[in-house]
């Protein structure tokens, strides 16, 4: 009897440590499924942010204006129109084309053809605007002297400005060495054949054969020259082909040394002045060249899709002229253009403009930040450029190069929030 009830207490005593055991393991579980308002909200709550600061330095800041451009000879020629037809042509036709994009033009080189006469290219400023025979005189007589000369025709004794017998004989010595014979006219007051004396019937007393002109002058025909300013010259477009009507835009030329234009805003203009440093940057060949402005210039854009009007939208065309003469290959080329604007003299305190603020009471400052501690240091702003600031400590502040200035903050991502 003793033995049994023994036993029976060890059994109850069995049971109240396996009651005791699970009420602590659900004790447990609850305390890691409920939690208290507070809890919650501490464990949504987002983590503090981290604080962005960046250094002072010493350094040159320069305010820059990055625009495009376009590489263009100093010179470009549009030829609108062929030589005229002649006597003995019944219309105006393109008969041959010498001329190819890309070629390189010298002096006396004939380009096309327009019904059998040459249409060639020579060195001069003044556009060809009247026909010259012996006798002419002027500016444009003494571009023609100038130009026969330099490939290689000598115009004799004549004075310049003057058509004389050498520069005739000049004139037809170049036309033959390009492969034609020189045009001509018939001179004022020569007689015709049909007026000319016939054999044996009597001279007119008053008849001076050794004073009357020649029939046929040497002529220069201003329908088959075209002037460039300078050589090299280079075929830019060619937009006729044999058999068309010798008409509007045959061909363009460009010649002298490569220059840069781009446009700017009225806003942008008043960051630009002559004699800027420039940087040209080439995106095709991955290299940058040194230029300077030349001129601004206002000039008046059009809407394409306005009939033609004038939008009304002002900009203003900058030109560049290279330090360096710029590869031809770069011709007709869009660029980037850096214009540095403004420039601080030397190294001055920098900070990143994020770092400069204007508080309530309108004083501009910066915030030095030195482990946990911060400090507020009003300073003066200077030149601005390049994402930098110049900053100069006001009276009485201090701040040196190497220090951290806040520059703004960030938020930390928790592991497990999106």
């Amino acid at each position: 009897m003793r033995s049994r009830g023994l036993a029976q207490r060890r059994k109850a005593l069995g049971l109240l440590v396996l009651a005791c055991l699970v009420c602590t393991g659900a004790g447990a579980g609850a305390t890691l499924l409920i939690k208290s308002p507070a809890q919650v909200a501490a464990d949504t709550a987002p983590p503090p942010p981290d604080i962005l600061t960046a250094e002072v330095e010493n350094r040159v800041i320069s305010q820059a204006l990055i625009t495009r451009g376009k590489v263009t000879a100093s010179q470009r020629t549009d030829i609108s129109s062929g030589p005229r037809a002649g006597e003995d042509a019944g219309r105006s036709v393109v008969t041959k084309v010498t001329s190819a994009p890309g070629r390189k033009l010298t002096a006396g080189q004939v380009l096309l053809e327009v019904s059998g006469r040459p249409l060639f290219v020579l060195k001069g400023a003044v556009p060809a605007y009247r026909d010259l025979v012996p006798g002419k005189r002027g500016e444009d007589v003494a571009q023609l002297q100038s130009a026969l000369h330099g490939s290689g025709h000598p115009t004799g004794n004549d004075l310049s400005g003057v058509f004389g017998p050498g520069t005739a004989r000049a004139l037809t010595s170049f036309y033959r060495s390009i492969g034609y014979e020189v045009p001509v006219t018939e001179a004022p007051g020569s007689v015709s054949p049909a007026e000319a004396p016939q054999p044996g019937a009597s001279a007119s007393p008053e008849a001076k054969p050794e004073e009357a002109p020649p029939r046929a002058l040497p002529t220069f025909p201003m329908s088959e020259v075209v002037f460039v300013r300078s050589f090299p010259a280079f075929v830019e477009e060619v937009r006729t082909e044999v058999g068309d009507e010798a008409g509007e835009n045959l061909l363009s030329l460009s010649s002298g040394e490569l220059t840069v234009e781009g446009s700017v805003t009225p806003q942008e203009k008043g960051m630009i002045r002559v004699g800027q440093k420039v940087r040209i940057y080439s995106d095709t060949a991955g290299r940058e060249y040194s230029g300077e402005v030349k001129s601004v210039a206002l000039e008046r854009a059009t809407a394409e899709d306005d009939g033609g009007e004038e939008s009304g939208e002002q900009r203003y065309t900058v030109e560049v002229t290279p330090s360096r003469p710029l590869p031809r290959k770069l011709n007709s080329e869009n660029v980037q253009l850096t214009v540095v604007a403004a420039s601080s003299r030397g190294k001055v305190l920098a900070v990143p403009s994020s770092a400069v603020s204007t508080g309530a009471d309108g004083l501009t400052s910066v915030t030095e930040r030195t482990g946990r501690k911060e400090r507020r240091i009003p300073v003066t702003v200077g030149v601005s450029g390049d994402g930098y600031v110049e900053i100069i400590p006001r009276k009485g502040a201090r701040l040196e190069a190497g220090a951290r200035v806040v520059v703004g903050v960030q938020t930390r991502a928790t592991a497990g929030r999106p």
